[in-house]
């Protein structure tokens, strides 16, 4: 697909030949100020500050359709530094690469909850916040969270929930709460993610249990309970789980904040709601693995990737909530209408009430394997 970047180059240039065209090839006067636009429409901002790079690539291992392709296009203009993006969609299919001892990336997007066992695993290394400037255009409600206190090893990158989301005009009666969704009349109408944590926490939370349980016993009981909701759930989809939305093959489920703001923006109807058990809370973010090839790269990408002249395009492409001051402030300047958009909309801007209802997914420890178990089993059967 093109870049918009580049889309707005190539009008440019069009609508410049055919001023030219309608001038019968006039002279330079008429062609300088379609030039000028040309070359104003392909600028990408500077980095601010610029940093010094010996690398001539970087390695990046980040979620599906979570990166604007402007992003990396102006990274490797103004750096002359080429990207390769290898993709996930769960944090254990991330994880488990790592673990196996792939080597060569230079950064990685874990979920809060995959954080911390990272960090004791020794696959992720210590940040070094002199090279870290772009830390001053953080919310500091991002910080310094519990997963990774004084953010030695992960910077913010996106935040959000794990909600319901339902198209109003298919469902006559939308769900209120993850135990309506066993509703019979909701079967083979569902998508769910494919995120085991997530999923599982849900069906916890509707039995009365912690989502971080480490009980077996309420482990199986939630098994038990999940087996017969899969057997609705039209599909399980972490890559884009708003397609089937957005083409009515499915009607409601449970997906994360952007997927379900882009699906409204094609799609009016969808609605989100934040179950009355509370919502999964998630934060993402930036971390460079141990041995990182690239690391003086990977600086250089996470100060001028989070620029706010720059980040601000995550409110256009993935709208989920932005966890960075200053891409908020440029867009309130410079994109009123998508600032706007962000703060008026009860998906992104997640409401105090559901934020305070909510419940963020932990490590558990030795109590992983059951997870892995419940899940294989789900989708196995």
């Amino acid at each position: 697909m093109i870049s918009r970047r580049l889309w707005v180059i190539v009008s440019s240039l069009l609508i410049a030949a055919l001023v030219l065209a309608a001038c019968g090839g006039g002279g330079g006067d008429a062609a300088q100020p379609a030039e000028q636009a040309a070359d104003s429409a392909s600028a990408c901002p500077e980095p601010n500050p610029r940093m010094e790079v010996t690398s001539t690539e970087l390695n990046l291992f980040v979620w599906t359709e979570y990166i604007p392709q402007d992003t990396i296009d102006c990274f490797e203009e103004v750096y002359g530094i080429r990207v390769n993006k290898d993709e996930y969609s769960s944090n254990e299919e991330m994880y488990a690469k790592l673990s196996a001892g792939a080597a060569n990336y230079d950064l990685v997007q874990p979920t809060d909850y995959i954080v911390d066992l990272m960090i004791r695993q020794g696959l992720l290394q210590e940040l070094d916040k002199g090279k870290l400037p772009i830390l001053d255009s953080l919310d500091p409600n991002y910080l310094n969270l519990p997963f990774d206190p004084e953010n030695k090893y992960t910077l913010p990158y996106q935040a959000g929930t794990d909600s319901i989301v339902v198209n109003t005009a298919a469902v006559e009666t939308a769900p209120q709460s993850f135990a309506d969704l066993w509703n019979p009349e909701y079967a083979g109408r569902l998508v769910m993610l494919d995120d085991s944590r997530a999923i599982i926490g849900m069906t916890l939370l509707t039995l009365g249990y912690d989502v971080n349980t480490t009980d077996p016993a309420q482990l199986e009981e939630a098994k038990v309970k999940l087996a017969e909701l899969a057997k609705g759930v039209k599909l399980f989809d972490s890559d884009s789980p708003k397609t089937a939305l957005i083409a009515g093959d499915v009607d409601l489920g449970v997906v994360w904040t952007g997927e379900a703001v882009v699906a409204q923006r094609q799609v009016p109807t969808v609605d989100f709601v934040y179950p009355t058990e509370g919502s999964i809370l998630w934060q993402d973010n930036y971390a460079i693995p141990t041995g990182a090839p690239h690391a003086d790269a990977a600086y250089a990408w996470l100060n001028y990737s989070l620029q706010g002249d720059l980040f601000w395009q995550m409110l256009e492409e993935f709208p989920y909530t932005n966890p960075n001051t200053a891409a908020l402030e440029f867009a309130k300047t410079n994109h009123p209408e998508l600032y706007d958009a962000y703060m008026n909309s009860t998906i992104t801007n997640t409401p105090a009430d559901a934020l305070q209802a909510g419940h963020r997914i932990e490590d558990v420890g030795e109590a992983t394997p059951l997870y892995d178990q419940v899940w294989t089993e789900i989708k196995g059967g």
